[in-house]
């Protein structure tokens, strides 16, 4: 997309930012460590995202671009929480909770990784379900990775069912899974 179309898609939609804001975050004046403005600004870069990876034609901007923002809204929320929360800890029993979520969160990191290996290793229908749920694991719904994907949601849940079943069968993600719980 020429640099020219791009800045006037941004342009034209910038009010979405707040429109997302106002929709989706319950104390928009202030959420955490992030006021309105850091709010907004976060907004507009899943703007400039949306305005980058655009492919015109299969849905409308506005609808691809409101989904790019809330996501990278909700992100930033997100890990402004885990760093206020790690930030805060005191009590000693609270460290030992930390020290286990670090715990969790690196054998996340090691299930992640098992399940782009596996990921090389589908095809088809079982790829595009290991891609639906690293997409659900992002917060999309079924519907929205059926219109980013071009299928309906029933379909993307089908995937996603076959998806599951190969993950199963591999010996390391079964380990893995067992290592977590």
């Amino acid at each position: 997309m020429p640099p020219n179309e791009r800045n006037r898609l941004i342009e034209e939609n910038m009010g979405l930012v707040g429109q997302v804001i106002k929709d989706r975050v319950r104390e928009a004046h202030g959420v955490g460590i992030h006021t309105y403005d850091d709010l907004f600004q976060i907004g507009c870069l899943g703007l400039c995202k949306a305005a980058d990876t655009y492919k015109p034609g299969k849905d409308r901007f506005s609808t691809y671009a409101y989904i790019l923002i809330r996501n990278e809204i909700f992100d930033a929320l997100e890990y402004a929480t885990l760093r206020r929360n790690r930030e805060a800890v005191t009590d000693p029993d609270e460290f030992l909770a930390i020290a286990v979520h670090e715990d969790l969160d690196a054998a996340l990191l090691d299930v992640s990784g098992a399940v782009d290996a596996a990921r090389t290793d589908a095809s088809g229908i079982t790829a595009k379900g290991i891609e639906a749920i690293r997409l659900l694991a992002d917060g999309y719904t079924h519907r929205e990775i059926g219109e980013r994907m071009g299928a309906t949601a029933n379909n993307v849940s089908a995937w996603v069912a076959r998806a599951r079943k190969f993950l199963r069968s591999l010996p390391e993600i079964v380990a893995l899974g067992e290592m977590i719980c």
